[in-house]
């Protein structure tokens, strides 16, 4: 997949797609926060939902750790560890490949 950035027409791909022709865990980020830009929060969340359940738990992780709460925080990010790479897996199966990112609308 690549991504055109509107202003600079730059082209990004995402190296582990190119190779393997598989979705990795980030594919999708860069459109995801370019339709933020747009406050377009649908299609953001339909081209990488990951970025939307990892911010709240790392705004927790962070607030965690700050507090020198060991145990919740290497918890939380066990958590996001294990979220992240479930999410690489199962968006490149069949079955939910409703997990993958949608194309780039114009």
């Amino acid at each position: 997949m690549k991504v055109w950035l509107p202003v600079t027409n730059i082209a990004i791909p995402c190296v582990f797609h190119e190779v393997t022709g598989l979705y990795c865990p980030g594919c999708g980020i860069t459109r995801a926060a370019l339709s933020l830009l747009r406050l377009d929060f649908v299609q953001a969340f339909r081209y990488n939902p990951l970025v939307f359940i990892l911010l709240p738990l790392y705004v927790i992780y962070f607030i965690a750790k700050k507090k020198q709460m060991r145990l919740v925080s290497n918890g939380i990010m066990t958590i996001m560890l294990i979220l992240t790479l479930a999410f690489g897996l199962l968006r490149n199966i069949p079955m939910f490949d409703w997990l993958a990112p949608t194309e780039i609308r114009s």
